[in-house]
């Protein structure tokens, strides 16, 4: 009898999984599917289960369509004083500090995901490094962190992964830190996330040559733009990206940078979970950001105050980190 009973229960397990990836509820197909596209290394998880044709409606229904516009860097006012009295509950989060406080750290728990919200009060502190190793292999961003003396750190941008078990050698995009281009990827416009010589968070698709004429001194590549000149892009769906650790960097009309590290709650039962773009958005509008853009994130997701992991990353380390290119800090 306890046999049949394990058989019966096993059945309905099976026949449960069944339904959640081929019944009429998409919910559960879209999200598996988005979540796999957007990793490095887990793609193929959608293929196991899905045709390409199966995955290509899918993408089709939950997708994200960025504004087309960029930066315009002369809406950044850079006036942040604390005004003593504030118009929500968010900016007296953002705006209420400590005479010279260079930062702070707004940490709260959503449904399925925790937030670390790190406000950093000075963008002319913050920059690009790279690894010292650079071309041959990264560092974890906490080694990076203690040997730029940085305050705060993030992970950066876009990088080669062979096989999901890259050793982040180098930037396979434009990678630009104190004004030198430091990968300019042949001359191809990208998705450039780069800090201007007048501390502006300036979003838009140029080559590097083009950045640097432009004036930016630091920048990496990744995607999507999120917000751009307080517009946010457009999602329809799941915004096609999946639930992810998530890491990303935008800036406020007053000249406050933002950065935005995401990690999910799945962490306290085996799976690492995490956010979707639409959940990013939601967060930088409640919080004021004019312009942002989604930082590399999943394994890659980490945040590091005074040299210290400060998150959990998910990373198969002792720490949770993997290696790394290059990384945003404030020092």
């Amino acid at each position: 009898m306890k046999k049949v009973i394990i058989l019966a229960i096993l059945d309905i397990i099976a026949i449960f999984c069944l339904l959640l990836a081929y019944g009429p509820y998409s919910g559960f197909r879209d999200m598996f599917v988005t979540t796999a596209m957007d990793t490095k290394s887990h793609k193929y998880l959608a293929y196991i289960l899905y045709s390409d044709e199966q995955i290509k409606e899918i993408l089709s229904k939950n997708y994200l369509e960025e504004t087309g516009e960029e930066t315009n860097p002369g809406e950044i006012e850079f006036d942040n004083d604390d005004p003593l009295v504030y118009e929500s509950i968010y900016e007296e989060q953002i705006l209420k500090r400590d005479e010279g406080q260079l930062y702070k750290i707004i940490e709260f728990d959503e449904k399925d995901y925790h937030v670390y919200l790190t406000v950093i009060y000075d963008a002319s502190r913050v920059s690009t490094v790279k690894s010292r190793f650079y071309g041959t292999k990264g560092q974890h961003l906490s080694v990076m962190a203690q040997e730029n003396n940085a305050i705060v750190a993030i992970n950066g941008g876009r990088f080669s992964d062979v096989g999901g078990q890259g050793n982040g050698a180098k930037a396979n995009s434009i990678f630009i830190s104190n004004g030198k281009i430091i990968e300019d990827a042949n001359g191809i416009r990208d998705s450039v996330i780069g800090i201007s010589k007048d501390n502006v968070l300036t979003l838009g698709y140029m080559t590097a040559e083009e950045a640097i004429k432009m004036g930016i001194r630091d920048a990496v590549c990744f995607g999507p733009f999120l917000i751009v000149n307080g517009k946010a892009s457009f999602t329809q769906g799941n915004g096609g990206y999946g639930v992810n650790p998530r890491t990303a960097i935008g800036q406020r009309k007053d000249g406050i940078i933002l950065f935005l590290t995401i990690e999910g709650n799945g962490n306290k039962y085996g799976f690492r979970g995490g956010a979707t773009v639409i959940d990013m958005i939601n967060i930088f509008k409640r919080y004021g950001a004019y312009n942002a853009a989604n930082l590399d994130g999943g394994a890659s997701s980490v945040l590091a105050i005074n040299g210290k992991v400060y998150n959990h990353p998910v990373a198969y380390s002792a720490t949770g980190e993997r290696s790394l290119p290059n990384a945003w800090i404030v020092k």
